[in-house]
């Protein structure tokens, strides 16, 4: 049997500890580099920006930051202020955290079409969520023995915010998975996109919260007890980027063919090789038709959805593209 509270245990688990954050922390710089084309798009005006991305810049960029810290903290050899250095860790990685499990959330509202219900309970948990995760900012740290030391944390208040992240991050799953296998009317590939890679993302940020949970209610020793939490954070930040990027991204193959739930007006979605067009139906009729089509290309006539799946309105679609926002207000859900 192990003894994990011996010197000898836990000064291995630190030596393993410090390797693992600094090979997290490549992870995370390569994921983060290699998808800076689509930041730039926005910051170089190609893409009109949306307010639900501010959660995607700022939980992407919060644990980068953190990250950095986190290496400073493990590698700084002369004597530096501990307890803002470790504050400042604490405050973008718990950010970071809650920015991802709302970056889901947003996704799930896309898929229940903005319900108001849904929307509210989702509010109402994600409030509950950030005062567990300010809570936990609350930490002591000293210079001792020529490293940064924590010397005193509330381990009951971090234990209880992965608990209620990873409640959370089942719930949004939940959610999702229930609206995306029963909707109210065919699939369109938007859905089959969500519920083709989109669910996989959800369960990743449940299971690395789980993990980090049964770490922290272990309570082997100080490091292993929080040494799946910043595994975790990444695992949630990065699978809640990409949703958030997969969406935005998104443009349909062929032309899909929709109607409004109680009117007489049918559209096309269109890609870049097929035009827009109109089609009129007796009032009542429910429509739902994909095929595929071609027509003359069109660079104007590519519809994208911005960050909870509506349909983007601006001068990338051309006047007869338009009709798709006239009869499509929300995502095809």
């Amino acid at each position: 049997m192990v003894d994990w509270n011996s010197p000898a245990e836990v000064a291995a688990d630190g030596v393993a500890f410090n390797n693992f954050m600094h090979a997290l922390l490549g992870l995370y710089i390569w994921e983060f580099v290699t998808s800076l084309e689509f930041d730039w798009q926005f910051i170089s005006g190609k893409k009109r920006f949306r307010w639900p991305l501010i959660f995607y810049f700022a939980g992407r960029y919060c644990l980068l930051f953190a990250l950095i810290g986190i290496a400073v903290a493990l590698n700084v050899r002369t004597e530096v202020n501990c307890q803002a250095l470790y504050t400042f860790n604490q405050v973008f990685g718990n950010a970071s955290i809650g920015l991802a499990s709302i970056n889901l959330s947003l996704r799930t509202m896309a898929v229940w079409s903005q319900n108001r219900y849904i929307v509210g309970f989702l509010i109402l948990v994600i409030l509950v969520h950030w005062s567990f995760l300010l809570h936990g900012i609350l930490l002591k740290a000293a210079w001792i023995d020529g490293t940064c030391v924590i010397t005193y944390t509330n381990n009951q208040i971090l234990a209880i915010s992965f608990i209620y992240s990873m409640i959370f991050d089942f719930t949004v799953l939940c959610l999702t998975g229930w609206k995306l296998a029963f909707p109210a009317s065919g699939r369109s590939k938007l859905i089959k996109l969500i519920f083709g890679d989109g669910l996989i993302y959800f369960l990743i940020a449940f299971l690395s919260n789980m993990l980090a949970t049964i770490f922290m209610l272990l309570n082997l020793n100080a490091v292993m007890s929080i040494i799946a939490n910043v595994p975790a954070a990444i695992a949630s930040t990065i699978v809640a980027c990409r949703v958030v990027r997969r969406l935005t991204n998104f443009t349909t193959g062929a032309p899909e063919l929709f109607t409004t739930t109680g009117g007489s007006t049918l559209a096309f979605r269109s890609n870049a090789t097929a035009s827009a067009r109109r089609i009129s139906v007796k009032k009542g009729e429910s429509v739902h038709i994909q095929m595929d089509a071609l027509a003359s290309p069109s660079e104007r006539s590519v519809a994208e959805y911005d960050a909870t799946g509506k349909i983007i309105r601006g001068d990338e679609l051309d006047p007869e593209a338009q009709v798709i926002n006239d009869e499509f207000k929300r995502p095809p859900y």
